[in-house]
């Protein structure tokens, strides 16, 4: 678990370092699996209606729902390792 921490720490540094934006849906998907990984299943009340951006990233979150914390992570890392590819370091 130790290592598996260790290199998803990582790769929620590099996603920062990324030389192009990554879509949107990709970087929703990035919040999501980090959320479920470091909180767990969402923990709070859904956004306002007038809250588009929070009400994307809490929905996206709630998909993750039951999703182990270590599926998260190894989710979070192999998507981050796309990214690097597609968008450059």
């Amino acid at each position: 678990m130790a290592d598996l921490q260790a290199t998803f720490d990582g790769a929620a540094a590099e996603v920062k370092q990324l030389k192009e934006k990554p879509a949107d849906e990709e970087m929703l998907q990035v919040y999501s699996l980090f959320k479920q990984a470091t909180v767990g299943d969402v923990n709070t009340g859904r956004p306002g209606i007038f809250d588009f951006t929070g009400k994307a990233k809490w929905d996206g979150w709630e998909k993750q729902k039951g999703k182990s914390k270590e599926d998260a992570m190894n989710e979070y890392i192999n998507l981050v390792k796309q990214l690097k590819e597609k968008c450059g370091m």
